[in-house]
């Protein structure tokens, strides 16, 4: 007869259950946090994004209005129907965005809110005001630029598009060298 006793098939068998109920909870704990984590990243980057096109969007149709209205010799909006109109989009980018994205859209912001505070400066002798409003006009594509780019900075938006894989006659995609998926040019071969 075997030395092993009776009792000790059933107690290995229950032990290797809870061993794998274990792992297996612990498994999907871990799956379950890594979805979660990658679903709050995914809301940060679309909240983050959604709050600056709005943004931009309002700074954009703003210039255009004032562009429009110099252009034509009338009078510029009032700065609360402009406070209004942005004020709406640049909370969330106050209370979501980095120090150097708020900043920028400060920037452009005040920018804005001057260009619709008067229109003609007195603070600014020797110059005439429809110079000085056209010159503060100008500088607002400029600030906009550096909203843009630390907007891209936060975000991890890269201006190059990724290196497409190159395909093979049979239509499958050919792995490059690791070299070449750096985006190092591949040595020639002789």
């Amino acid at each position: 007869m075997s030395q092993i006793p009776w009792w000790g098939l059933p107690l290995v068998a229950a032990v290797f259950a809870l061993v794998g109920a274990a792992a297996v909870r612990y498994i999907a704990a871990r799956d379950n946090d890594l979805l979660s984590r990658r679903r709050r990243t995914r809301r940060w980057y679309e909240e983050r994004k959604e709050a600056y096109v709005t943004l931009l969007t309002g700074f954009e149709r703003a210039t255009v209005r004032l562009r429009a209205g110099f252009e034509a010799g009338g009078k510029p909006p009032t700065l609360l129907s402009y406070v209004d109109e942005i004020g709406p989009a640049l909370m969330p980018v106050r209370l979501l965005a980095s120090g150097p994205v708020r900043s920028a859209a400060l920037a452009v912001h005040l920018q804005l809110e001057q260009l619709h505070g008067q229109m003609n400066p007195a603070a600014v002798s020797g110059v005439r005001p429809e110079t000085h409003f056209r010159e503060l006009l100008a500088q607002v594509p400029l600030v906009m630029q550096q909203f843009e780019a630390a907007i891209r900075e936060e975000l991890g938006i890269e201006d190059t598009p990724p290196v497409a894989l190159p395909h093979t006659s049979n239509g499958k995609v050919r792995r490059l060298p690791r070299k070449a998926e750096a985006g190092e040019p591949e040595p020639e071969r002789r």
